[in-house]
């Protein structure tokens, strides 16, 4: 059990805290944080660089907090968030990430939650630090929190699609 959540914790990490580094920097395939703030205008988002550099500072921290199984709820909190809002933005796409769909951030949403719940492991800055496991409640906030922050996050930065009426030329 303890290199099976290992194994999750490290690979869901080094996945979450890459795609942060693509959203902020041209490292792993990434388009700067030009091309940051240019995909979350394109999804329909305002906030520009601070926008970009959340989300992406966001996903790095997390994902690193992972693979050092270091303070499991704030990692979990932090990732469930910002894959909700992504989740959210490709959920009229279908599941399926071929067509743009919600499969992989909604997979990491699904992944935090169950470290949150099961802990970082053995092998674990959480279990060097203390014997004693995070609480089941301090866990079931942090899902709750990422999950409420991602969603709010959605409302307050999100732009509905612009609609020009029939006949009309948009200005």
């Amino acid at each position: 059990m303890a290199l099976g959540l290992l194994l999750l914790r490290v690979v869901t990490g080094l996945l979450l805290a890459g795609h942060g580094i693509q959203k902020v920097s041209f490292h792993l395939g990434g388009e700067g944080l030009a091309g940051g703030i240019q995909e979350f205008r394109d999804d329909g988002f305002r906030g520009g660089a601070l926008t970009a550099l959340t989300a992406g500072g966001g996903q790095i921290v997390g994902g690193l907090l992972f693979v050092a199984g270091a303070m499991a709820p704030l990692a979990a909190a932090t990732a469930i968030g910002v894959m909700t809002v992504a989740t959210t933005v490709k959920w009229a796409n279908g599941p399926w990430a071929q067509n743009n769909g919600y499969e992989y951030p909604g997979y990491l949403v699904i992944t935090s939650a169950v470290l949150a719940l099961t802990g970082s492991g053995r092998w674990s800055v959480d279990r060097a630090v203390s014997s004693t496991p995070w609480p089941t409640w301090v866990n079931a906030a942090a899902i709750a929190l990422g999950l409420a922050g991602g969603l709010l996050t959605r409302l307050a930065l999100h732009r509905p699609p612009r609609t020009t009426p029939v006949g009309k030329a948009e200005a």
